[in-house]
């Protein structure tokens, strides 16, 4: 019995201490998987998918996609460095790959690991459509949603349980999960989808991102009308698929950019502290 309540004990003060907030939403998150340990195994998924994925050979696609992928990256690492958060980040090495492909797809992993498919490019169309989708894949990134995706796995699948392996430091749990929530094809990228909360909390961050860079986040509803277009005339297309419906994802666009406004200063990464403050929790999940 006294065994017991130790455990009941020690899991209540875990899960506590595996409360986490994410930045510019304030959404509190259970993160179980310790943050190096999902580093690990990104790299280790990350590194197998890109031994076979054939690299663009479209060598000004691919300078624009680093180009626009580092400038937000950049624009982060300023804001969360000016709000005292830069420790979030700090084990990330942000690298951002295009593929050689027809797929309308772009995936991230954890640590700033970022791919995009040629196929998108056309719905893209320039630099600012490009940053919409960089900015949601960042976004992922920095709200740590493949851990939270991972905690919620090993909850969902071993209760209780799932607390004493985090507990205990045993990898081969958390292993097992990661290569449902890490499931790498050839194709498609990420197997197991993130949730529709998470999914429309990237695309706020993303908004709020991509502003900081200097790319103006009212383009953004554009795109997902072309992403609709495209799924329409042509099946789901794979970026969208796991995805909110078009109406809610532009619906909540179009809520959140006069926040994301705030944030845009026609060409001029903004890194000012706090100043959404009062109204990221008019983002309701």
């Amino acid at each position: 019995m006294k065994n017991i309540l130790i455990y009941c004990i020690s899991a209540v003060v875990l899960l506590l201490s595996s409360c986490s907030s994410v930045p510019l939403t304030g959404r509190k998150q259970v993160l179980l998987v310790s943050e190096q340990e999902v580093l690990n195994l990104s790299l280790q998924e990350y590194g197998e998918f890109m031994k076979t994925a054939p690299k663009s050979t479209d060598k000004a696609n691919t300078a624009l996609v680093q180009k626009v992928g580092r400038n937000i990256a950049n624009a982060v690492e300023a804001y969360l460095k000016a709000n005292g958060m830069e420790s979030m980040i700090a084990e990330y090495a942000w690298e951002f790959n295009l593929v050689k492909s027809a797929d309308v797809n772009a995936f991230c992993m954890p640590g700033g690991k970022i791919v995009v498919y040629e196929g998108i490019l056309p719905i893209t169309r320039d630099e600012t459509g490009l940053a919409v989708v960089l900015g949601h894949e960042v976004a992922h990134a920095v709200a740590k949603h493949a851990n939270e995706r991972m905690s919620q796995q090993m909850l969902q699948q071993y209760g209780g349980a799932a607390l004493g392996v985090a507990l205990s430091g045993t990898s081969s749990t958390v292993q097992t999960v990661a290569n449902s929530v890490y499931g790498l094809g050839a194709e498609y990228g990420v197997m197991l989808p993130y949730s529709r909360k998470q999914e429309l909390e990237a695309d706020k961050l993303g908004l709020i991102f991509m502003s900081m860079a200097g790319y103006n986040p009212q383009e953004a509803e554009g795109f997902w009308i072309r992403m609709s277009e495209k799924a329409g005339g042509a099946g789901v297309a794979e970026f969208q698929s796991t995805h909110p419906s078009d109406e809610t994802r532009i619906k909540k666009i179009r809520e959140a950019l006069p926040e994301a406004m705030k944030y845009y200063k026609g060409g001029k990464t903004s890194t000012t502290k706090n100043q959404s403050a009062k109204t990221s929790k008019d983002w309701t999940f």
